[in-house]
């Protein structure tokens, strides 16, 4: 089976700029190219940081391109968004009980659980009590299924300072220690850091893709400014199967250099 990733769209209004970039050209060109390319998949997860400033015009334009395209989509919201005006507008994603936007999806190979990990007002990511007890309960509940956890910040440092700050630093335990806990976790997906990015995390392999606007340098000295950079925009194309995980960085801007090898 077949998942798509996108993130960090940073959505704002269709004519203006973001770092010398369109965000909405370059969401449209990933919408159309996952249509074109990878309209077998069988869903989509958008992982944070959906619009830059979290107001109502950039929910609802990008509620308008989202819908194009052809495949199930699941958002989710980070640093840059605001909980209650997205929740206005995407009235068809459901809350928590405690308000947060996290739910669990059953698909055909596993279950999918979708984490809220947005600390109000704030850069860096946040995982409270209440959130820690919305997991494991939806991890008993999956018993012996396999699961794919997705979220906006990486609960671990990625090794550039700059993020790192900005990562869940202060409640990162909570969650290492019920992914310690349960075996079945496969993957771990995120956002929030514009870089393609894989390795593994008490064991678990994680992975993460640049946004569809701009990227973050890698920059292993810089403490405190994020600097961007051009990299070209990719979204992940994630193939599971037979209890394997295998995640293709896909440059959506470059396919119109496609032509057929002999």
């Amino acid at each position: 089976m077949k998942i798509i990733q996108i993130t960090d769209t940073h959505l704002i209004p269709e004519k203006a700029y973001l770092y010398d970039l369109s965000p909405s050209k370059n969401l449209k060109a990933c919408v159309a190219s996952v249509n074109k390319f990878h309209s077998d998949s069988e869903l989509c997860i958008i992982t944070g940081d959906l619009t830059n400033n979290g107001d109502r015009q950039s929910y609802l334009y990008l509620s308008k391109i989202l819908k194009k395209l052809n495949i199930p989509y699941y958002p989710l919201i980070g640093n840059h968004d605001h909980r209650n005006i997205f929740s206005e507008i995407f009235t068809e994603v459901p809350l928590d009980k405690n308000g947060f936007v996290q739910q669990s999806i059953t698909t055909t190979f596993g279950k999918i659980i979708l984490l809220d990990t947005v600390e109000n007002g704030k850069d860096f990511g946040s995982f409270c009590e209440k959130r820690e007890i919305w997991l494991h309960d939806q991890l008993d509940k999956a018993e012996e299924e396999s699961v794919y956890l997705f979220m906006h910040h990486p609960p671990f440092n990625i090794g550039i300072p700059a993020l790192d700050r900005i990562s869940i630093n202060k409640d990162f335990h909570r969650i290492e220690k019920i992914v310690k806990k349960f075996s079945n976790i496969k993957h771990i997906f995120f956002g929030h850091v514009h870089r393609n990015v894989s390795g593994s995390w008490n064991k678990i392999p994680f992975s993460a893709v640049r946004g569809t606007n701009h990227q973050i340098q890698l920059d292993q000295k810089e403490k405190k400014y994020l600097n961007y950079c051009h990299e070209a925009p990719s979204y992940s194309v994630i193939i599971i199967e037979n209890n394997n995980t295998t995640v293709h960085y896909f440059e959506y801007l470059d396919n119109y250099f496609y032509k057929k090898m002999c």
